[in-house]
């Protein structure tokens, strides 16, 4: 790991997570290839660069601790963006799709004594704080294989319990993600319908800016 800029570095990055907890895996390192590549942790939304609000959403939604995985122009957005307290982990390997981000970011959490890791991406605005807290209530009555369903649609948030992220990593490839994973263990996830909260969509191209403000 790279070293952080002080307002954005934790104060004790290698402290121990309490026990039980879910710490917020934050995928921003996308180039934003149909975005005329900008990094889409820069974008600007309400004022300020797009990371700052996810951030803002894993904390306001219950996690106390976020990871923040950042790949374009990484130094630009740890110069721009205001992260106090959040883990940075650099991926340079970010071009080859968020597979590598997943993998990076599950990497990081090894040792920290996260139960679980609650994996949101940056690039969906329309998800806010409320679907955040509703996969958390489940993972903590339902166990360790949780995610947001849009009209029944399996979607992001996702959460892992601690003891999936090697299967999770080993699969993680390319832009799928964690896509394989999910689909062969479709019939173990528990799915929370978050469609009346949140809305799912992609800041992938030109037409998908009228999203942000």
């Amino acid at each position: 790991m790279t070293h952080h800029q002080p307002r954005n570095t934790a104060p004790d990055t290698t402290r121990p997570a309490p026990e039980g907890e879910v710490v917020g895996l934050l995928l921003a390192a996308g180039g934003g290839r149909r975005l005329g590549g900008r990094p889409k942790a820069l974008l600007p939304h309400r004022g300020r660069p797009l990371v700052e609000h996810a951030v803002g959403v894993l904390r306001a939604g219950g996690c106390a601790r976020i990871h923040v995985v950042l790949g374009a122009e990484s130094a630009t957005v740890r110069a721009r963006a205001e992260l106090p307290g959040c883990v940075l982990v650099d991926n340079p390997d970010w071009a080859e799709g968020m597979g590598s981000s997943l993998r990076a970011g599950l990497e990081s959490l090894a040792g920290t004594g996260a139960d679980a890791a609650l994996v949101s991406l940056v690039d969906q605005p329309g998800i806010g704080p409320e679907a955040v807290a509703r996969v958390l209530a489940a993972h903590a009555s339902s166990g360790s294989l949780v995610a947001a369903a849009y009209d029944g649609v399996r979607g992001h948030p996702v959460l892992f319990g601690a003891d999936l992220w090697p299967g999770v990593a080993a699969t993680a490839t390319g832009d799928r993600g964690a896509r394989a994973y999910l689909k062969e263990r479709a019939d173990t996830i528990t799915l929370v319908e978050c469609g009346d909260v949140a809305r799912p969509y992609d800041i992938d191209t030109e037409a998908d800016l009228v999203h942000l403000e």
